[in-house]
């Protein structure tokens, strides 16, 4: 009704108006209400009927006005404008609600001075709050509630719009902006009010990016909760979890962050809100329209609740009577289905608002500045450099690809780029990260779900930032299946897949695709790369520590050779069982990301020769279906460690293999076997075979002086080839105090001591370790000193390869790829010569330790 323009300067002085004022409102209550539970789809008309209700009241305080500058003289010398917040500002008030107000007052003329007219403008609001608030034979109106201004209950009831601006340039706190958001002229003097709204709107679109906005908005909010008794916590329609508010918060808070950059976001009714961040893609569609109908249905369900006996509540009833007229309003039958029904609702609503409140990227984005948020070309230009992109102008055309356009990926794309280039330029190599994200949204343009994850899924779009401003193997996978950022969502990249879970899915895809060979590799293969995926992003966002990723790899290994094996074998199944024994760090269960698999294969006794040459055709089938072109990184199954190496048989029988051992095999195949363990295929075959060959792997009496040197000159000619190619030190495998050395020591005490020690024999080169430690084959000290640089040595083969994406035993030599090992080590930017200094630190004492061990030196 907008009351203000017309009831300006209207002075009533009628004893009895005050009253008929109330019985007036009560009519248009009445009015209002029949026409709200008359209509059959009430949710559809909650907002007019909201609407409706603020109009009411802009009428009633107007005239309230008007009752009271009949009571203060001299009330023509003052203007007073009265502000509505709240819901009666944002034109969507309850029926019984108070009225959120803030008054400011001005000398009509300089004929009086400011202290008067304050005192004047007080009175007057005084006046007006008791016919609103005062009751009578005719009854009430509302209650009229001023705390929301400056200082509370504290602060002048009055002040000029000078003194206003003063107290919210200095001293207003983030929530006291917050509320703000709403305000409106309401009555009175319209124009100061409206030069009120006018003053404090560019503050109230700045707090979202005040220090601890996200912060404390979230912790004012957990308070509302826990300020609810106990025993109405489950029956709070407004303030509970899952309510009104949390709709309205949620709203508010995505309205405040964005709307610093983003005017159109300037609206404050929740429901249009609500529809212009849905618009412009800052909420989803689905997302929008249940947030939409839960609002409307909880605010019918309170309008119904409120109606019933006049009284303002926003507990649902713990009755079973009033539950179930209250549901018969509603719409439904029964009480039960009603309370069940609101529970859902409130369950729902709770899910998106966590979301909402604790969303990183709302986090990032309200941490930026406005001008961080606009992008402009030329503070975007300076703002790359500062971020240490080293080709700003590359990253502004990677920019403009990205954010330009109408469409919703674009608006969605605008929201998320401020956030990402933070988190990018957080990443050792922004240039990668920004580069690769373009790629990878180029290639989801089509996909629903990845604009949709990467704006509402928990930290998937954090995440993502850093894995492609650090990686370029996970960046290569992506480039191949970009699918696999689904994982990204979850907490299922915190750790790897069992043996058991991975045979049991690649079983199923080898069954489903039965009779079609290349269908089923290139399924089992996908599947590869996806957990490749998952072991790789855990590794570089620090889920999954260094022997979580070695035993996933070898894990991975096992079931990918395991369902390849099937699928060479054919549809008929196996002619005769074969077993792969895995060798290396396969089978210690230490594989890294550039490691290939080292196997043996081996069949039963009773196998024909036509059966062995099906076995070799088979297994020459399988390592080509893992080798080849296909959708993840090669799998190589080197067999290079059988017997008589490459010039030996494929596979062997059982019996050949024992006889082999018995009678021909070297030191250095002892040593190869302690490694030995179930690769895939027949496990019983396997078994008896390792069984077989254990007098070989753990000698009862252990090897002797002749034995350990021809271990040491085999290691030697190895350290004078090393020396040959240069860069020894530099070198994590083959290098003093690498994991050759580290290894072969180990290996060493094995081959002398697991005969008589049944605890030492283990594949695993740091079970072993700690084996030898605590039955004190080794101290406390050289265990430590060994264990140590084993672990930095892996750890620094698998992030330089996570890195570069290509294999190497080399430290990384380019600085900005040392500085991106260092970091996934935990180490900041600049620190990346302290990694290489604790390298070089680790490397010397295991050397040291080595030399002892494993060379009998005295030093």
């Amino acid at each position: 009704m907008g009351a203000g323009s017309w009831a300006d300067d209207l002075i009533v002085d009628d004893p009895a108006a005050p009253d008929r004022l109330r019985l007036a409102n009560k009519y248009q209550l009445l009015r209002i209400a029949t026409r709200d539970l008359c209509h059959p789809r009430p949710v559809e008309i909650v907002d007019d009927v909201a609407g409706e209700l603020a109009d009411l009241a802009d009428a009633v305080m107007g005239l309230a006005l008007a009752c009271a500058r009949s009571q203060v003289p001299g009330q023509e010398k003052t203007r007073l404008g009265v502000v509505g917040l709240g819901k009666c500002g944002a034109r969507e008030l309850n029926y019984l609600s108070d009225i959120d107000v803030l008054y400011v007052a001005e000398p009509a003329d300089d004929q009086l001075g400011v202290e008067d007219a304050m005192q004047i403008g007080t009175k007057l609001a005084a006046a007006m709050t008791r016919v609103c608030s005062a009751h009578s034979g005719a009854g009430t109106i509302w209650q009229v509630d001023a705390a929301l201004r400056p200082d509370g209950n504290a602060g002048p009831l009055v002040r000029t719009l000078a003194s206003h601006r003063f107290y919210y340039e200095k001293w207003a706190k983030n929530w006291e902006f917050q509320a703000m958001l709403k305000a409106r002229p309401m009555a009175g003097d319209l124009q100061l009010a409206q030069d009120f709204v006018d003053m404090v709107s560019p503050m109230v679109w700045q707090v979202g990016g005040q220090p601890n906005y996200m912060t404390e908005t979230q912790a004012m909010r957990q308070r509302v909760v826990n300020l609810i008794p106990a025993r109405e916590r489950d029956r709070e329609i407004k303030l509970g979890a899952g309510g009104l508010r949390d709709v309205e918060f949620s709203v508010q808070v995505l309205q405040l962050v964005h709307g610093r950059a983003d005017e159109r976001l300037r609206t404050t009714a929740t429901l249009p809100s609500l529809a212009r961040l849905v618009e412009h893609g800052y909420i989803g569609r689905a997302d929008g329209t249940n947030l939409d109908e839960s609002y409307r249905f909880m605010r019918v369900l309170e309008h119904r609740e409120q109606l019933f006996r006049l009284r303002r509540t926003h507990l649902m009833p713990d009755d079973p009577t009033d539950l179930r007229r209250l549901a018969r309003q509603m719409g439904l039958d029964d009480g039960e289905k009603l309370w069940d029904l609101w529970r859902h609702v409130a369950r729902h609503v709770k899910r998106l608002q966590q979301r909402v409140f604790y969303s990183p990227l709302l986090e990032a984005v309200s941490k930026l500045s406005s001008d961080e948020l606009k992008l402009s070309p030329e503070a975007a230009s300076d703002r790359l450099r500062a971020l240490g992109f080293s080709d700003p102008r590359a990253a502004l055309r990677h920019i403009e690809a990205l954010t330009t356009g109408l469409n919703r990926t674009a608006e969605i794309q605008r929201q998320l780029m401020p956030a990402m280039l933070g988190w990018f330029s957080d990443g050792p190599n922004p240039d990668l990260g920004l580069l690769s994200f373009r790629r990878l949204s180029e290639e989801m343009s089509s996909t629903s779900w990845y604009m949709r994850a990467l704006r509402d899924e928990g930290w998937m779009a954090e995440r993502l930032a850093k894995i492609l401003s650090t990686s370029r193997y996970i960046s290569d996978l992506l480039r191949r299946d970009p699918a696999v950022a689904q994982l990204l969502v979850s907490d299922e990249i915190s750790k790897p897949r069992s043996r058991e879970d991975l045979n049991d899915s690649m079983l199923k895809i080898v069954e489903r695709h039965s009779e079609s060979p290349e269908p089923a590799i290139n399924a089992v293969r996908s599947l590869r790369l996806r957990e490749l995926f998952r072991l790789a992003a855990g590794d570089v966002l620090g889920t999954m520590e260094l022997a979580d990723v070695g035993r996933g790899l070898s894990d991975l290994t096992g079931a990918s050779v395991d369902a390849a094996l099937r699928i060479a074998m054919g549809a008929d199944g196996p002619r005769v069982p074969i077993g792969i024994v895995a060798m290396g760090s396969w089978g210690g269960g230490e594989m890294g990301y550039s490691s290939d698999g080292d196997a043996m294969f081996v069949v039963g006794d009773e196998c024909e020769p036509d059966d062995l040459a099906w076995a070799e055709k088979v297994i020459a089938r399988m390592r080509a279906l893992l080798w080849g072109p296909g959708p993840e990184p090669a799998l190589v199954i080197d067999a290079d460690l059988r017997p008589d190496g490459r010039n030996g048989p494929m596979v062997r029988r059982l019996g050949s293999y024992l006889s082999y051992y018995r009678r021909w095999s070297d030191t250095w195949e002892s040593q190869a076997l302690l490694r030995a363990s179930f690769g895939a295929g027949d496990r019983e075959l396997v078994d008896r075979l390792l069984e077989g060959i254990t007098f070989r792997r753990y000698p009862a009496d252990g090897i002797n002086p002749t034995q350990v040197a021809a271990i040491r000159q085999l290691k030697g000619r190895m350290e004078r080839e090393r020396t040959r190619r240069g860069a020894a030190t530099e070198n994590l495998k083959l290098g003093p105090g690498g994991l050759s050395d580290i290894e072969w020591t180990v290996q060493l005490l094995q081959l002398q001591h697991a005969g008589q020690m049944p605890k030492l024999r283990v594949p695993g080169t740091q079970d072993a370790l700690e084996v030898a430690r605590k039955t004190m084959l080794i101290s406390d000290t050289d265990a430590e000193a060994l264990s140590v640089a084993w672990q930095l040595a892996s750890q620094l083969r698998n992030k330089a390869m996570l890195v570069r994406g290509r294999p190497s035993d080399l430290l990384p030599s380019d600085p900005r790829e040392t500085a991106s090992v260092a970091t996934l080590l935990g180490y900041e930017h600049a620190q990346a010569s302290q990694l290489m200094d604790a390298w070089a630190k680790a490397a010397r004492h295991a050397s040291q330790v080595v030399g002892r061990l494993f060379w009998g030196l005295n030093r």
